[in-house]
């Protein structure tokens, strides 16, 4: 296959592929083995064979193909020349009208950061473990920032882990400043924020103490604080607005179809295991495990190739029901779009699978979500041992640490009963369901009212002269206060 037909074959084509490459000095044959990630007629990363020895390949195709390669050899090569380590570049070429390709020594076995961190971020704060993860990163930033380079697109899946070495690599989102100079304060805040703000909020009272990793690398600038925290606050509010834009259209993490006939967004890895599902949605809802049926929703657990899956759908229960609902976005969107926003904030929640909407002429009807189970106990039937009593101190740290995100985050539930509050055992933390009257809040003093209502809905779960309604009452914060200018 030659590139013009690359930029031709969508997201996922048949593998292994053959890939032909054309330039001055002859032509060769890469066989494409594995994708790791695609762009359809813009770009393919894959793990492949060139010349008989395994290759990480880049393949720019499309319009923008040659803007495309140029930057990333550009980025290359200015790791390498700064003596940052990064993957060797084998071979590189670019063909007018047809594309580019960039061959990289391939690191088999190597970890990226990000599956380090994965494995440690449940840990308690600042663990030892996840010190040394934000460490190692932090360390590889200052690096680079003291030879004057930066990652624009800086997230802890491009460093890798490989025979004890740290590796850079992605020289598509590098960008220089004065090559071999340190790089200015500026910048050096600037690129900080980006990292910082891909971390658990929850961290940010210790990205001071943080900070000495990278200062022990690289003690060019004197970094002010508070300059650093608005900078993470500020590309927070940026990366929630463009992940709650991703999650109503097509892309790399969504598979979208929207019309004036249904809506289905769908996340993408889990789309072909989910088609079974999606294809006879009504049908194997009804022969699940059915826990609410009739009324406004039906709600069961579906058994999909052994996987359990919850199926909540919104039912149209009269023409005066479906005169309230048809004109306004649905419960089951607004409920897909707040457990994404939960998943992005690190609070706990059974993950949104998919979404759909029957439509008629873009009139709303029936609504569907599909998410992960959560079969842990609510807290209710967890904390029924302990009426008069106190529960295990883990799941008590657990919740203050839910109840300190959704003040931190002025996020209220709506429904705070115990019902909609699971153990989960594999994370360690407790579990947010049922999200359709779940707001972010804007206004301090909206919050203070909903929050104030949500602690109450909680706290009635149990008798008031009970010990552990007591207990509760004392370890849940109150209600913020709110100045006059809130």
């Amino acid at each position: 296959m030659s590139l013009v037909l690359l930029s031709q074959a969508g997201r996922a084509p048949a593998l292994p592929l053959s890939v032909k490459l054309v330039d001055a000095a002859g032509s060769v044959d890469l066989i494409l083995q594995k994708l790791l990630r695609v762009l359809p007629g813009q770009r393919y990363v894959a793990r492949a064979q060139w010349c008989g020895r395994p290759v990480l390949a880049k393949l720019l195709v499309g319009a923008k193909a040659e803007r495309h390669y140029q930057r990333e050899l550009v980025g290359a090569r200015l790791l390498a020349v700064q003596g940052l380590s990064t993957p060797q570049l084998l071979a590189h070429g670019l063909r007018e009208g047809e594309g580019g390709w960039l061959l990289f020594e391939y690191l088999g076995g190597a970890e990226s950061l990000w599956d380090a961190w994965r494995a440690v971020e449940n840990q308690a704060l600042l663990s030892a473990d996840q010190q040394a993860v934000l460490a190692d990163a932090l360390a590889c930033i200052a690096q680079m920032h003291a030879k004057g380079l930066w990652q624009a697109d800086l997230h802890l899946d491009n460093l890798l882990r490989h025979n004890g070495r740290l590796f850079v690599i992605d020289g598509g989102g590098v960008q220089v400043e004065t090559a071999g100079q340190p790089l200015s304060r500026a910048k050096v805040l600037e690129n900080l924020g980006v990292f910082f703000a891909q971390l658990p909020a929850e961290l940010t009272p210790f990205i001071e103490e943080l900070l000495v990793h990278y200062l022990l690398a690289n003690g060019e600038h004197a970094l002010p604080l508070e300059a650093l925290l608005k900078e993470v606050q500020r590309v927070r509010k940026w990366r929630m607005r463009d992940y709650l834009r991703k999650v109503a259209r097509d892309c790399s993490l969504f598979a979208a179809k929207v019309g004036a006939f249904g809506l289905q967004v769908v996340r993408r890895e889990s789309q072909a295991e989910l088609q079974p599902l999606l294809n006879n949605l009504d049908l194997l809802t009804e022969q699940g495990h059915i826990y609410k049926t009739g009324g406004a929703a039906t709600v069961a657990q579906v058994q999909l190739q052994g996987l359990p899956l919850v199926v909540k759908r919104y039912n149209v229960k009269s023409v005066a029901h479906w005169l309230k609902r048809f004109w306004r976005p649905s419960r089951a969107w607004h409920s897909w779009v707040e457990g994404n926003r939960l998943h992005l904030l690190g609070i706990a929640t059974p993950r949104p699978l998919a979404v759909i909407e029957r439509r008629w002429c873009w009139l709303r009807g029936r609504a569907y979500l599909i998410t992960e189970y959560c079969g842990g106990q609510d807290i209710i039937a967890r904390f029924s041992n302990y009426h008069d009593g106190s529960p295990p101190e883990t799941e008590l740290l657990a919740l203050d640490r839910l109840f300190a995100a959704l003040l931190r985050e002025r996020i209220s539930h709506g429904d705070f009963k115990g019902h909609n509050l699971f153990w989960d055992e594999h994370l360690g933390r407790w579990s947010l369901i049922d999200l359709d009257a779940m707001q972010q809040h804007r206004s301090a003093r909206s919050f203070a009212r909903a929050y104030a209502r949500d602690r109450a809905r909680f706290l009635r779960n149990w008798p008031v002269d009970s010990a552990l309604h007591q207990l509760l009452n004392q370890r849940i914060p109150l209600t913020p206060a709110v100045g006059s200018a809130d």
